[in-house]
């Protein structure tokens, strides 16, 4: 136990230390929220991963693996397929069009690509993003409080708020580049944990046959890959899943570091790493719930061994087959995911505010320390909201974090590949995709007959790509100006 204090305060002094630094190098706007354009492919790379996959990595995904079985490797699947289109078919293009158009945020390039006087795409992306940021922030603040609360025994609150404090004194002070080289750190440590963890104890079980025979008389619906009590049921479950990939392009806080990384020419490059990490990640993350349902699921070791709550599985797994300094690292790998994706998420936010709404809607000619400490008051802002939110939640990580990821993914999503892609969208098709993707997300998810029956980024991501197209058609573009520099491309 007092080694993994040690441990925290160790990590806690170093990413503390990288904030403070790095606010000293925060003298724009620019520099706060896009490092001033100068991310290396490694460090673009490790922190967009770190920051896509979040404490339902590591809390998350295996306690659905434990819960429910060898299905769950479809997430997999369809995680790595997105985060692959991600890189190779929005990233390059993005980082071109928004260095042409000086765009720092999602809304910037929005408005400045369709030539959107009005500023209605920058209200409603901005609107979009602190509404459904404020659930995924909370997803990380409330899985810092499981963790600590199983190997601290701690007060669930106590561990939240101890999570909440770190990230937002880092994240405030240092912006875009403090959180991205935390996030290499994070990332190294998050993998380090995937990928040991779970080979550890599929030793210890004697191999894949060992797991596999420990699987089996638990029941079939633990190694069918298509569980489900219906046809419609098992459709519905594997395409869910699969559809957890679409968002990749659509979360704000990810498509940063596309805008971010120092030329396009180094996106091929970010891009395989991302991947080859991904890989690594996601089926190292499943292969933790299955091998932790091999050893701790019902009547696996007799009477009573349940876990009474899924998501702390992987603390517990640590705990039980690891040394304590290699245990020590893994809950911080735990810690440092949740902290790898809710700086990057506050610092959207910081940059919704600041740049979207006050210096391009209220006051244009606002210095850039008052820029800089607005977007630093903005984070601890959303960060208190969000801090309550978690404090009264009742949901899983995982749920939490599919709710907000469906809502980004459906409604930046399509608007961002068309406009991309496609040289007929237009102002009121990009409106109108957001919108509807929004509303089908939100709409979907509260009607219980509707939620049960498909996850909710499916609708929502067709009827917002629809919206997009249909509403471009009919109110297509009106001048040239909306064209971006699409034409400077090959």
């Amino acid at each position: 136990m007092d080694s993994l204090i040690l441990g925290m305060i160790v990590y806690s002094v170093l990413i503390l230390a990288v904030g403070v630094y790095s606010a000293r190098r925060n003298r724009t706007l620019d520099d706060y929220l896009l490092a001033n354009r100068s991310l290396g492919p490694w460090v673009a790379a490790f922190s967009e991963r770190a920051s896509g996959e979040s404490a339902w990595l590591l809390i998350g995904l295996p306690g659905l693996a434990f819960a429910t079985g060898a299905g769950t490797l479809w997430v997999g699947v369809g995680c790595c397929t997105g985060i692959a289109f991600s890189w190779f078919v929005v990233a390059r293009r993005l980082r071109v069009e928004t260095a042409a158009l000086q765009a720092l945020t999602l809304a910037d390039y929005f408005e400045a690509r369709h030539d959107d006087h009005s500023h209605t795409l920058r209200l409603v992306a901005t609107a979009i993003i602190l509404f459904f940021f404020t659930f995924y922030v909370a997803a990380q603040f409330l899985a810092a409080g499981k963790v600590l609360n199983y190997y601290l025994d701690i007060p669930p609150l106590a561990g939240m708020l101890i999570g909440a404090v770190l990230v937002l004194f880092y994240t405030a002070a240092g912006g875009l580049l403090a959180v991205c080289w935390t996030d290499l750190i994070q990332g190294i440590i998050m993998l380090f944990t995937l990928a040991v963890l779970p080979l550890v104890v599929l030793v210890e079980l004697g191999g894949t046959g060992g797991m596999m025979a420990k699987l089996a008389p638990l029941g079939g619906q633990y190694l069918d890959l298509t569980p489900g009590s219906t046809t419609w049921a098992a459709v519905s479950g594997v395409l869910g899943s699969l559809a957890i990939g679409l968002g990749y392009m659509g979360q704000p806080h990810l498509v940063l570091r596309f805008m971010a990384i120092t030329s396009s020419d180094e996106i091929k490059k970010g891009g395989i790493i991302a991947i080859g990490w991904a890989l690594i990640a996601f089926f190292g993350a499943i292969l933790i719930g299955l091998t932790g349902l091999a050893w701790f699921g019902p009547g696996a070791m007799g009477p009573g061994q349940l876990i009474p709550d899924q998501e702390q599985l992987m603390p517990m797994m640590a705990s039980h087959f690891m040394p304590e300094g290699l245990a020590v690292v893994m809950i911080v790998g735990a810690i440092a995911a949740m902290m790898s994706t809710a700086d990057s998420q506050l610092l959207s936010v910081a940059s919704a505010v600041s740049e979207d709404i006050y210096r391009r809607l209220i006051n244009p000619d606002a210095s850039q320390a008052s820029l800089v400490a607005l977007g630093r008051w903005s984070t601890l802002l959303v960060g208190a909201v969000a801090f309550g939110l978690a404090w009264g939640a009742h949901d899983f990580v995982y749920d939490m974090v599919l709710y907000a990821w469906a809502g980004l993914g459906a409604a930046f999503g399509p608007p961002l590949l068309l406009s991309l892609r496609w040289q007929g969208t237009s102002r009121a098709g990009v409106l109108a995709g957001l919108i509807t993707g929004t509303v089908t997300v939100i709409a979907w998810y509260n009607i219980p007959v509707l939620k049960g029956q498909l996850y909710e980024m499916i609708p929502g991501f067709v009827l917002s790509l629809l919206a997009t197209i249909v509403f471009s058609l009919l109110f297509p573009r009106t001048s040239l100006g909306q064209e971006g520099p699409h034409g400077a491309q090959g």
